[in-house]
């Protein structure tokens, strides 16, 4: 920017070089006075001058450094840069706290799904759990259809042991023997039976009373004759036939009422040995509705797909079907920790069940061994004695 005080300023000191440069008049006076003069008007002039422009100066340069009301000077330009870095510093700390605030937004939306997720995974029932709360409430019916059936079958086994009233034995032991070879002519007959003549043709079953896969051979006696195999291998492993009953006076001598005290014990020890193979025999018998997935172990296990099954198929088929059925291994996989906690709550209670069972052959067991042990004591004590004379007794001793 150009300032008027400039032109004045170079004219004086032109002139002034003008006036020493000049011709010396003689008056020495006159012209020194007349440069002094001149001296000190431009001095003067020189001086104001100077001022003005120092003054123009620092007022200009105030205008452009440091006065805010020009928009253009530099402190009014750093003061705005200063401001806009400011709003950039706290629009930034404003969006980092929107981001930090949607995050922690988000993150907590997501894990409250997460939980709710989890916790429905907890409370949701797995269809596994419906298949096998169906098959054990089937087992329990086939336990107590078991129980049913051993005692009907005992019934009629004690009944014949004993040689009660309406049992081939009863009339005899002949008569008994006569009835046990018919039944067997009749349901068992063999080739050697029909060579003897016993009877006329080969029976679908024959010597079946005789063999020991008639009981253990199948977990589901067949309804086709399989059960009174079952039950008829039974009665000649233990009780081929029944002696003959005691009646009559037979039972009102000194020797009678022994005979009927040792037949008694004899009856008892044949009573428990049928009841123990009544009572495997029953656990054989269908009795209950098979589920589907137990009818599809069947399947891969190659056994005859049959709509019932007894209590020894039921249990097999689900202890068998968690070790090797795909679909149970399928869903155990799928299932969340919570549900195969489930899953070993269920079979800790088959475990228990099972325990419970083998407890009960146990108390079978233990009894069969203390009937044999007594037996064979009281044979060793009844060989050890030698008989001894009746002692006379008198009146008065």
């Amino acid at each position: 920017m150009k300032t008027p005080i400039f032109k004045p300023l170079v004219c004086m000191i032109v002139g002034a070089s003008l006036v020493a440069l000049l011709p010396q008049k003689a008056e020495a006076f006159i012209g020194e006075a007349a440069v002094v003069a001149a001296v000190q008007a431009l001095q003067k002039f020189t001086g104001t001058a100077i001022g003005n422009m120092t003054k123009n100066l620092t007022k200009t340069l105030d205008d452009n450094l440091t006065d805010m009301t020009n928009s253009g000077s530099l402190a009014n330009i750093l003061s705005r840069g200063i401001n806009q870095l400011s709003n950039y510093d706290k629009a930034g700390i404003a969006a980092s706290e929107r981001i930090a605030d949607a995050s922690n937004t988000a993150m907590a939306e997501f894990l409250r799904r997460q939980q709710d997720t989890e916790i429905r995974d907890q409370h949701m029932m797995n269809p596994e759990f419906c298949t096998t709360l169906d098959a054990q409430q089937g087992i329990i019916a086939a336990s107590k259809a078991a129980r049913t059936s051993t005692e009907a079958i005992a019934i009629v086994s004690d009944n014949r042991g004993e040689a009660g009233p309406g049992s081939p034995s009863y009339y005899g032991k002949a008569q008994g023997v006569g009835a046990s070879m018919a039944l067997h002519a009749r349901r068992y007959c063999s080739e050697d039976d029909v060579s003897a003549g016993l009877c006329s043709s080969l029976s679908r079953l024959p010597n079946a009373d005789q063999r020991a896969r008639s009981l253990f051979g199948q977990d589901t006696l067949s309804a086709d004759g399989a059960v009174d195999a079952a039950n008829d291998y039974a009665t000649t492993v233990i009780q081929p036939v029944a002696p003959a009953a005691l009646r009559g006076e037979q039972l009102t001598t000194t020797e009678g009422r022994e005979a009927a005290l040792r037949r008694r014990a004899y009856n008892g020890r044949m009573s428990l040995a049928r009841y123990v193979l009544n009572f495997v025999t029953s656990l054989e018998i269908p009795s209950v509705p098979l589920t589907d997935a137990q009818k599809t172990e069947m399947t891969a296990e190659g056994i005859t797909v049959a709509d019932k099954g007894s209590w020894l198929q039921a249990m097999s088929l689900e202890a068998n079907r968690r070790v090797s059925g795909v679909q149970w291994n399928a869903q155990i996989q799928t299932m969340p920790p919570t549900s195969v906690l489930r899953e070993l709550a269920i079979e800790q209670a088959q475990a228990n069940y099972l325990a419970l069972q083998n407890y009960r052959l146990q108390l079978f067991q233990t009894t069969l061994q203390a009937t044999t042990v007594a037996q064979r004591e009281e044979q060793t004590f009844g060989q050890k004695l030698t008989p001894l004379p009746s002692p006379a007794i008198t009146s008065g001793n």
